[in-house]
Parts: structure tokens; C-alpha cells; sequence
């Protein structure tokens, strides 16, 4: 049986949108429009285990992105048990999950914090808010990203734009910087991105199918992922050909990372639409 951990919090709303998400890394794992399409893509090879990342869904990056730093790939946040906040007059298309400094984050990242995380859901419309608290005595710093995987019908077939004229990080050639110079950016092999100062919407656009919009605020950067054949085929949690049908469109903090003395706040958000 599984634990608390991975007992679901299911939002609604009155139109048929729902939402799924586990106290396990606060990760939300389903986004289905009323139309009854799934709009996230999760592996159907990952395991809902203590200790190991789910492969899909919105995983939380914090308090580093990557191996960017000294701590553990892509922070702790996506692996710790995150705590359900209800609220008095608590809606069923909104939740809030919170986590703090412990034992555990401590003997990773010594800093004092409070993480939330809010989700709520819309017709035709998913809103995710990554919210940090400095209650320690000291400034820390720290990067981040809501790490969203689109599901998407065939990869080959998709476009993003918004991104035209950005400097990026080519994580997959080695971390070299370029500028992007397509209209619409199509994904034709494994591609690996951070793009910044993103400041426009971006659209992922499939013919055939509805457009995605992806605004956020907060988050100065946005990571552009796809594993390409290679790579997938050689990750345990994804199915060969699951690079196939997903695109990671991540609203992020890195090329700057946020620096929060004692008592301040930050907040980044992401919207997802479907246009």
C-alpha cells in the first residue's frame, strides 16, 4: 500500500478540468482540459517510490537547477514530503503545499526557508506558484524551475515560438552560448536549452492539435528539453520512445540566481493555456 506521500489531492473545476497532484515533491502529474485530454506527459515506466523522482508530470527544482552547483542534481524539493495547506473556505480547483527547512534539507543545504507551492486550476488554464521565504539569519542563495513536461502527439511535428532573438546555454553541446535566430524553434534531435530573460509568452504549436501558451512571471529564464532518441532509450524510467510525445517547457530561475536576505520573499508563476 502506498504511503501518505502518495495519497492524490485531485482538483476540479465545475466545467470538468481536473489536476493531480501527490504530497511526494508537492508534483503535479495530470492536467486534463474538460475535453478529456491529458496535457502533461508522465512515464508510464516511473515509479511512485520514496527517494526516486517522478518521471513526468511538473517535478519542482529547488534550490539548484541541474548540476549547477554543489547539492544533489536538481535539488531536494521534487523528493521530500511536502505538507498540504487547507484553508478555510479552501476551493476545490486550488491547493497549497509547503515545505520547510529539516534534519534532512539541513544536512544537504544548511539555510532556514519555507518553500509554497499553489496550484489552481481554470477553464482551460493551469497556474503553478513556486513561493521561498528566507526565515533564517543569514542571505542564501538559490536557482529554480518548475520542470513542466507537455505532452505532445509527435515530436517532430512541433513548433515553440517566443524564442527568436534570446541568448540561450546549449547544455547539450557542451554549455555554448548562441543566439536563437528560427522564428519557431523545431525540436529534430535531442535538445537541451536554457533561454534567457524570456520575457514574451511562448507557444507550443502542433497542427492539429490545440496550442499551449506558457507565461510566466517571476521567472526570468525558461528551459526548452527533449532527450531525444539516444538518450531516452537509455533512461530506466522512460519508455524508449517517450521523447516522442513530450516537451519540456520549464519557466526558471539560473542565469541569475535569486538571492534572498533574512525575511525577504520571492515568487515565480507559470500559466499554462491552452488557445
Amino acid at each position: 500500500m502506498l504511503n501518505e506521500e502518495f495519497d492524490p489531492v485531485i482538483l476540479k473545476t465545475s466545467g470538468g478540468d481536473t489536476a493531480k497532484l501527490y504530497p511526494y515533491g508537492a508534483h503535479l502529474t495530470s492536467w486534463c482540459t474538460a475535453d478529456g485530454i491529458e496535457r502533461l506527459f508522465l512515464s508510464q515506466r516511473t515509479k511512485l517510490q520514496s527517494g526516486i523522482a517522478i518521471r513526468g508530470g511538473v517535478p519542482l527544482i529547488f534550490p539548484q537547477f541541474a548540476g549547477l552547483g554543489p547539492l544533489t542534481k536538481h535539488g531536494f524539493a521534487r523528493t521530500n514530503s511536502w505538507k498540504r495547506v487547507k484553508e478555510p473556505g479552501e476551493s476545490s480547483s486550488a491547493t497549497l503545499f509547503r515545505l520547510q527547512d529539516s534534519d534532512i534539507t539541513d544536512s544537504e543545504w544548511s539555510n532556514h526557508f519555507v518553500a509554497e507551492y499553489a496550484v489552481t486550476l481554470g477553464t482551460d488554464e493551469l497556474n503553478m506558484r513556486l513561493s521561498i521565504h528566507n526565515t533564517g539569519r543569514q542571505t542564501f542563495s538559490f536557482t529554480a524551475a518548475l520542470h513542466t513536461y507537455l505532452r505532445v502527439h509527435d515530436i517532430s511535428r512541433v513548433s515553440i515560438t517566443g524564442l527568436q532573438g534570446l541568448r540561450y546555454s546549449d547544455s547539450a553541446a557542451g554549455g555554448t552560448e548562441a543566439i536563437e535566430s528560427a522564428p519557431l524553434l523545431y525540436i529534430a534531435d535531442e535538445l537541451d536549452r536554457i533561454y534567457f530573460s524570456t520575457v514574451n509568452p511562448l507557444r507550443v504549436i502542433e497542427p492539429g492539435q490545440r496550442t499551449v501558451e506558457c507565461k510566466a512571471v517571476g521567472f526570468a529564464d525558461t528551459v526548452i528539453w527533449n532527450p531525444g532518441a539516444e538518450k531516452s532509450a537509455a533512461l530506466a524510467d522512460m519508455e524508449p520512445d517517450g521523447f516522442r510525445h513530450m516537451i519540456c517547457v520549464e519557466s526558471a530561475a539560473i542565469g541569475v540566481p535569486v538571492e534572498l536576505s533574512p525575511g525577504a520573499n520571492w515568487s515565480g508563476t507559470q500559466q499554462l493555456k491552452m488557445v
